[in-house]
């Protein structure tokens, strides 16, 4: 049991998963509130025939789930395919829709891709300026490089929340705060974030935030952008005026639902102390592994001011992808891409200023809600015999 949740039927049997960041497993009764919207009420929640009835009543508690957990209002939720696509919507939407001439964007480095591919089709296709941002060695935008970047141009800055890699928690409330003083919007990427640590919107001070289901036990193809009441973008599909017009295309109802339902397990979580269950289990993690290895285990990103689920380790004279390559039965992330066959190191962990060896050595290890001691023990054995080998 983890945390009053029998085993998921998912993971039993297979390698023990410590890569929740990168994906996590459907819970059940996020597939149980699926199915009667897949099975039986098929109806096309635009429609005014009783068919219609039960999905449009569905469609609305979903984005109410959604907007609880988030400090929003329901109105204020569009539902999209995915987290790029919502990052997609806010960016090129805020952009186009501006009045400036030559609107001006920033970003920081260490974003996800949807976010950085985004910019630079921005400034290809439609010359706008953008502005990326450097961050520090915990991975973190320094408020005044913000500042000193904003000018009479600027119509949006986009910081996520939490880094995935490393699960650096940016100051967005004092980000924001100084970037709508100056006229501005801001778009926060919060998909690594919600449901792992409070968020409000309200607080918080953004127009804009990108929700994501499967990083949160919902399925994946749905996620959701929540947009300022009031807040005017392009829409990035055009078509029958779904989405509040910003995004044509009969409602994925089935999926919708799976969101809400996974937003409001998220709320309970968080008001019954499970991050801080996780909390502790990756901080026993992380100090086995330094109590075998003194002086070999190195953190990357900060010690606190981070996800409570997220661990991201260097081992001196290892590389990461040859520990998860070495049958440990172990499901994580390395802090390196793969090009060709050529291994990289992280841009995130590069950004940092980490050396490429160091960089070479990460290891990811993400925690969730099915980790448990007994994981944590299997990994700490596996992790640390493949390291007495190699």
């Amino acid at each position: 049991m983890t945390g009053g949740l029998p085993p998921h039927p998912g993971l039993v049997g297979g390698p023990v998963y410590l890569d929740y960041n990168a994906t996590t497993p459907v819970d059940p009764r996020v597939a149980e509130a699926i199915h009667p919207y897949l099975a039986d009420w098929f109806g096309n929640p635009s429609s005014s025939h009783p068919y219609a009835a039960a999905p449009k009543r569905a469609l609305a508690r979903a984005r109410a789930q959604v907007a609880a957990l988030i400090g929003a209002d329901g109105g204020e939720i569009v539902f999209t395919g995915s987290g790029s696509e919502a990052d997609n919507l806010a960016l090129r939407g805020a952009a186009l829709a501006a009045k400036n001439e030559l609107p001006h964007v920033i970003t920081q480095v260490t974003e996800h891709p949807a976010i950085l591919e985004t910019c630079r089709a921005l400034e290809r296709l439609h010359g706008t300026e953008v502005t990326y941002l450097p961050v520090d060695g915990d991975g973190l935008v320094d408020p005044a490089a913000l500042a000193a970047a904003l000018t009479e141009r600027t119509v949006l800055v986009s910081v996520m929340a939490a880094n995935n890699e490393t699960g650096a928690l940016q100051p967005i409330a004092e980000l924001a705060r100084m970037t709508r003083a100056h006229g501005a919007l801001f778009h926060c990427d919060a998909a690594q974030a919600v449901g792992k640590v409070p968020l409000d919107v309200r607080e918080l001070g953004v127009d804009l935030l990108t929700v994501v289901g499967h990083k949160m036990y919902a399925p994946k193809g749905i996620a959701a952008l929540y947009v300022r009441q009031g807040l005017a973008l392009e829409p990035l599909v055009y078509g029958g005026g779904q989405e509040h017009g910003l995004r044509a295309g009969t409602e994925n109802v089935a999926l919708a639902v799976a969101l809400g339902t996974a937003a409001e397990l998220a709320a309970a979580e968080l008001a019954d102390g499970t991050p801080g269950r996780i909390a502790a289990l990756r901080d026993c993690l992380h100090r086995r592994l330094a109590d075998a290895l003194p002086g070999r285990v190195h953190l990357n990103g900060p010690s606190t001011g981070r996800l409570p689920n997220t661990l991201n380790v260097s081992i001196d004279g290892v590389l990461g992808r040859e520990l998860l390559s070495a049958g440990l039965g172990l499901a994580a992330s390395t802090g390196s891409a793969c090009h060709s066959g050529t291994h990289t190191p992280s841009p995130v962990l590069t950004a940092m200023g980490v050396d490429a060896d160091r960089a070479l050595g990460a290891l990811r290890l993400s925690l969730g809600r099915w980790s448990t001691p007994e994981n944590i023990e299997t990994a700490v054995t596996a992790l640390l015999k493949a390291a007495g080998a190699l």
